[in-house]
């Protein structure tokens, strides 16, 4: 063998694949993401290091979250939004828990735990670190909350419930899409407020579920208008307080009618509108903001990243006493990832949709 040949093996062998879903093309018709949006192919590193006088730092994934926000992502990227669009054929984006592997930069050392904006693949590396944080590492806190419960769902639940609703002891509180990653945090943060609270959910299965009802003082089924109309005059006969809306269309209408004097609504997401093609009736109620007097605000966690720290020891020292617990649904593999996604805006999901991309037994150190 000759030393050009032997050089060729070494460059083989140092050759690492890397798994990555990629976003096909985007989706320019309305509609609601399909698992076959997306694809899941494998590319190659040379090895597993930051390149010298990047001041990058390379990462393995280890969780990966499925957030609604990423629909707006797989759009064109005209008209611009609040984030960019992705790019065809490269690897999808979103926040993740991730181990550094390598780094080439002085702030972050290979073993440290980091949350924050990363790859939807096996390795990243990243270069821009601004929005990422450590994890200082507590057993007692599954990594994977980091995505949740003490990631961008809990803290947008904490930002649109202290900061836009200020709830206090007594008041009446409904939680719509209240089984999913930020309803579950706003109605246990609202219980611990003393208010009374009541969460709406897609499906009796979600319902049922013994970890989420005990988040709220009760949680409903609401499908369509006429049972959100019932429903609300049902649990809610002196009017509701605060509705914090992650669902749009027909719930927040039917919440407008029944909204108190002076009642807030935080107006979190619209996942029923990701996949209206249409202009449709619009909402019929909105003179209620007048009347009433309703104070109604969008909003996003970004707008309070000065307010993360307190957000931090806040939820922590009420989920180690047992006061706050986090239901999870959890997908192993990138393979699992594409139908992940697709599958929050059917309803798929029971609590925070994570995909767990190295399977419990491959992890030593990371537990």
């Amino acid at each position: 063998m000759t030393e050009e040949e032997k050089k060729e093996g070494v460059a083989a062998v140092a050759e690492v694949s890397n798994k990555q879903v990629v976003l096909k093309a985007y989706i320019t018709d309305g509609r609601a993401p399909r698992k076959d949006d997306m694809a899941v192919t494998v590319s190659t590193l040379p090895e597993l290091k930051a390149p010298k006088g990047s001041g990058g730092f390379l990462v393995k994934n280890l969780y990966l979250s499925c957030d609604p926000y990423m629909r707006g992502r797989m759009r064109p990227p005209s008209p611009a939004s609040y984030i960019p669009s992705f790019l065809p054929s490269r690897p999808i984006e979103g926040f993740g828990v991730s181990e550094v592997v390598d780094s080439d930069n002085p702030e972050f050392q290979a073993g440290d735990f980091i949350a924050g904006m990363t790859g939807w693949e096996e390795y990243t590396l990243i270069q821009k670190p601004q929005q990422l944080r450590k994890i200082s590492r507590n057993h007692a806190v599954p990594l994977s909350y980091h995505l949740g419960l003490l990631g961008m769902p809990g803290f947008t639940a904490y930002c649109g419930l202290y900061e836009l609703c200020s709830p206090k002891a007594g008041e009446f509180v409904f939680v719509s899409a209240a089984s999913g990653a930020v309803g579950q945090i706003v109605g246990q943060l609202a219980k611990l407020e003393g208010c009374r609270v009541v969460g709406s959910a897609g499906s009796a299965t979600k319902v049922v579920n013994r970890r989420l009802k005990i988040s709220f003082s009760e949680l409903v089924v609401l499908l369509h208008s006429w049972i959100v109309q019932k429903n609300c005059c049902r649990y809610f006969p002196q009017g509701i307080d605060i509705y914090f809306d992650n669902v749009g269309g027909e719930m927040l209408d039917a919440a407008l009618l029944n909204m108190r004097v002076k009642g807030r609504i935080a107006v979190c997401g619209m996942v029923s509108q990701h996949a209206v093609t249409d202009s449709g009736p619009g909402i019929r109620n909105i003179s209620n903001v007048i009347v009433k007097r309703i104070k109604m605000q969008g909003f996003l966690q970004s707008d309070f990243l000065h307010l993360y720290p307190r957000f931090l020891d806040h939820v922590t020292a009420h989920f180690l006493a047992g006061d706050i617990v986090y239901v999870e649904d959890v997908d192993d593999g990138l393979e699992s990832a594409p139908a992940a996604l697709a599958g929050l805006f059917t309803g798929e999901n029971i609590g925070k949709k994570v995909v767990r991309v190295v399977p419990p037994e491959s992890r030593n150190s990371m537990n």
